[in-house]
């Protein structure tokens, strides 16, 4: 599904990843403990900057900083609205 948001310049749209349910050795996380997920998809990109080109394209994984970005809720699903250099590596 192709997403309607087209943003601007150096910004890209990130839908986050699940949060963990539980821990790797088979604990339960409670809802209040869950952390927020750093890690996501790229589902949009901008033009990028006339000197500097993006780096990212649609459906990359990306690792990306705790409290980056601003959150938008856009047709019942959450994304991240974010500059490029909040993203910190493809994976």
């Amino acid at each position: 599904m192709a997403l309607s948001i087209k943003p601007i310049g150096d910004r890209v749209v990130v839908e986050a990843a699940p949060a963990e349910e539980k821990t790797a050795s088979g604990i339960y996380i409670p809802d209040t403990a869950k952390e927020k997920p750093q890690r996501g998809t790229v589902v949009a990109v901008g033009a990028g900057k006339t000197d500097e080109p993006l780096t990212v394209k649609v459906g990359d994984q990306v690792l990306y900083g705790k409290y980056a970005g601003t959150e938008i809720t856009y047709e019942g699903n959450e994304y991240l609205i974010m500059k490029e250099s909040d993203i910190y590596a493809i994976v």
